[in-house]
């Protein structure tokens, strides 16, 4: 007999958004909560950030049942335990939205190994380690189907050797994105989101991704309630990035005289 696969839906499924802290994670855990998902918000440090404990609040405020919940991403075993201790507080997760990117600049003249490794532990291996473990839990309940969201870069469509290392890790989970897709059907869908990023900040307070224009923080995060609920999407990426990715630009543009930086589209 052919088993027929459930789609996610709000009213009995769980979402893990990791880096939930973060500008862009903040917002697609707000608007999964309006929507009536129970939202598990992921975040690294030692204490709970202020800001998470704002989105929290917020998160209830829109009806939705939340909870604060640590795990580094560069510990394996510790990603292990994760889905185990949401499913405790909330239910069995069916939706992870893997927001968290580690981004450092560098370039081809200043690359080292050591970077390298750290954006691909952060930015590759913990997405698969947490599709893996979701994966092993849809196929525990006869019919479930789940969904992993990887936040990519439009830049890998319109490429420049600025962040170098951030850049190879999100094109191998880009790639990722597809093989999860094949291997992990049915029981998981795998599907990519590409916004037109930018890296804000500065090496000596850190870097973080936050949205640049044509994109905003609102159609990014409509954009992961949409793929979360079609379950007819699965392994294909979705650039959310307003036609940036047609404008070749020879430099990130986080880069172009030290500010973000802002194409000029023709109308």
């Amino acid at each position: 007999m052919r088993t027929t696969y459930n789609p996610v839906t709000p009213a009995d499924a769980v979402a893990l958004v990791t880096d939930a802290a973060g500008v862009v994670g903040a917002a697609i855990a707000l608007a999964l909560a309006r929507q009536g998902w129970r939202l598990a918000l992921h975040y690294q440090g030692k204490s709970e950030p202020a800001a998470l404990s704002a989105l929290l609040r917020e998160c209830q405020a829109a009806g939705a049942q939340a909870v604060a919940i640590r795990c580094a991403l560069t510990d394996e075993a510790e990603i292990g335990t994760l889905l185990p201790r949401i499913a405790a507080a909330l239910g069995n997760v069916t939706c992870i939205v893997n927001n968290a990117s580690h981004i450092e600049s560098d370039s081809p003249a200043t690359f080292s190994a050591a970077g390298l490794a750290r954006h691909m532990q952060d930015n590759l291996a913990a997405p698969v380690l947490l599709a893996q473990a979701l994966h092993a839990a849809m196929c525990k309940i006869d019919g479930a189907q789940g969904v992993v969201i990887n936040l990519l870069d439009q830049k890998l469509f319109n490429p420049q050797p600025d962040f170098l290392s951030y850049t190879l890790s999100k094109a191998a989970l880009h790639s990722a994105t597809t093989l999860l897709a094949q291997a992990f059907a049915p029981q998981l869908r795998v599907v990519g989101i590409a916004p037109a990023l930018v890296a804000a900040g500065t090496p000596a307070t850190g870097l973080a991704l936050q949205p640049t224009d044509p994109a905003t923080l609102e159609d990014i995060a409509a954009t992961v309630c949409f793929v979360a609920a079609s379950s007819a999407i699965t392994g294909s990426t979705l650039l959310v990035d307003g036609g940036q990715n047609l404008y070749p630009y020879p430099r990130d543009k986080a880069t172009t005289h030290g500010q973000p930086g802002r194409l000029s589209h023709p109308h």
